[in-house]
This record gives C-alpha cells, structure tokens and sequence, in this order.
C-alpha cells in the first residue's frame, strides 16, 4: 500500500510540472546573430559620411589636433567652405587645387592635405622652425594612422558634408568596409581588433606615435621618448601617462594629451607600453 501511494505521489508531481511547463511562456535564450561584415555596396551615401565622421572622431586621431587648443584648426567649428576657399586663394598655396574649380577643388585640395600634408601649411601650424613649411601631422596612408582609401574617401565625404558642399567622392566598390561603417555611432572608442599582444600595437592602437616619434613615426608634436626610463623611471612614465597635465614637458602645453587613459587601456596594454619605454636609449 505505502508502495503505492509514493508511486501515485511521484506521478502527480510529475503531471503537475509537466503541465506547468507546458502552459509557462517558454524562455529560450538567443544570443545576438553575428553582424556579417558590411559590404560596399551596401553602403549609402549618408552611410560613408557617417562612417567618415567615426573615422574623424577615432582612426583617424584628427581630433587630437583638430580642436580648440590651438594646434590645427579647428576643423569642427569653423566655416570649412569659406576655410577651403580662402586656403585655396592663398598665394602661398600652389598644390593640387590650384586653378581648379567648385566642389572637385576642394576635393582636391583634402585630398592632399590628407596624403601630402607639407604641400601646403596653413601659417601658425607648422613645425616649429619650419617656417610653415612642414607639417607636424603624419600622411593618413601611413604609420601610425594608416587608413585604406575607402577610410580616407569617407573621412573626406565627412568633410565635404560638413562645409555644405556636394559629396564627389564614389561610394566604396570592389572592397567590404567595416562592420557598423552606416551608423551614425562617432565614439570612435570600439575594440576592432581586441586587446593588444605587443608593445608596437598597444603604442599604434591608442596613437602614441602619432605625437611622439616611435617606430620611425618622426612625430614631434610630443616630447621625445628616447631615455624616457633613465629620467622618469618607470613610476614616472605611468604617472605621465595616467596624469598628463601634472607635469608639462618645456616647450609643450597642456591639455593635448589625452588624460582617459586610464579608462582606455588595460592594465597588459599598460604595462606593455611602460615596459617598452623603460627600454628606450637616450640619444
């Protein structure tokens, strides 16, 4: 008899969580597909300049100079059509633009700007000693910004749009472009590419070398590194680093460093870039 009613018992529980499963909302869990790649042709026109504006904001570190601390112009706040007009008009200026007219011109005149930026320099923004002859910024085809040339016709449909001028740029063909390249996201601060392994890719990820010359850069917008370790020692390359304005290099201003660091990098990114520079010679 006991039998029995535990095997009755059993089966009443049984049937109770059978039904409960069965008249519940059911609950599947499904993970976020995997975005595939956006390929060119699937990109708008207002995709490529918001692409461009991602890249302006982020890859293409234009940013780090192009704002209102005096190092370039100001490229967000001034009036582009009437910039590249009078760029273009100066009699110092005789690159590509020159004799060129309407929208092709300023085309042009961004273009190399991008590619051959010693071309010409706008006056008060070259390097020091120069006179205006060269400029501090690097080819964005090259180390350390190195854009592809759908990255750098998106960069230029940016600005084009920006100065209220048609865009004459083509729209991307015969490549995939990045994954998200038709939002209007601009943060720029996305991991492509995962974390860094190496001291090289940390030091090219978060654009060292783009104000100080490492790995052949030849950037001089930042103090020079070489026998950084000797001088600082490594607590004073970290506190450099994490805190930029506590200690201002002579001949160099404040506030052109970026003082996030801390929130960008991990702690292995870090390191890698400390330990490198400990490595760093003088001379």
């Amino acid at each position: 008899m006991t039998f029995l009613k535990v095997m009755t018992f059993s089966l009443a529980v049984l049937f109770t969580y059978t039904l409960f499963a069965n008249v519940l909302p059911q609950v599947q869990s499904n993970p976020p597909a995997e975005e595939e790649p956006l390929a060119a042709g699937d990109l708008d026109m207002d995709g490529l300049i918001a692409w461009g504006e991602r890249i302006f904001r982020g890859k293409g570190t234009c940013t780090l100079c192009h704002n209102n601390l005096g190092r370039a112009p100001d490229l967000l706040a001034v009036n582009l059509a009437k910039e590249f007009s009078e760029r273009m008009a100066d009699p110092r200026y005789q690159g590509a633009a020159k004799g060129a007219t309407g929208a092709k011109a300023v085309e042009a005149y961004i273009r190399e700007s991008m590619f051959e930026p010693s071309a010409y320099v706008v006056a008060g923004f070259g390097k020091k000693g120069s006179n205006d002859t060269v400029s501090p910024m690097p080819a964005v085809d090259k180390p350390p910004i190195s854009l592809s040339e759908a990255q750098a016709h998106a960069l230029i449909a940016f600005l084009e749009d920006r100065a209220g001028l048609d865009v004459t740029v083509p729209l991307p063909t015969g490549e995939a472009v990045a994954d998200n390249a038709g939002t209007a996201d601009s943060g720029g601060d996305e991991e492509e590419d995962g974390p860094a392994t190496t001291a090289k890719a940390a030091i090219e990820k978060f654009t060292c070398n783009a104000c100080h010359d490492l790995f052949g850069s030849e950037a001089g917008a930042g103090p020079k590194l070489a026998g950084v370790g000797a001088r600082l020692g490594r607590d004073g390359i970290a506190k450099a680093i994490l805190q930029p304005n506590a200690e201002i290099a002579k001949g160099f201003e404040a506030d052109i460093m970026p003082k996030d660091f801390a929130d960008q990098m991990r702690i292995r990114e870090f390191d890698l870039i400390v330990d490198y520079l400990m490595t760093l010679k003088a001379g």
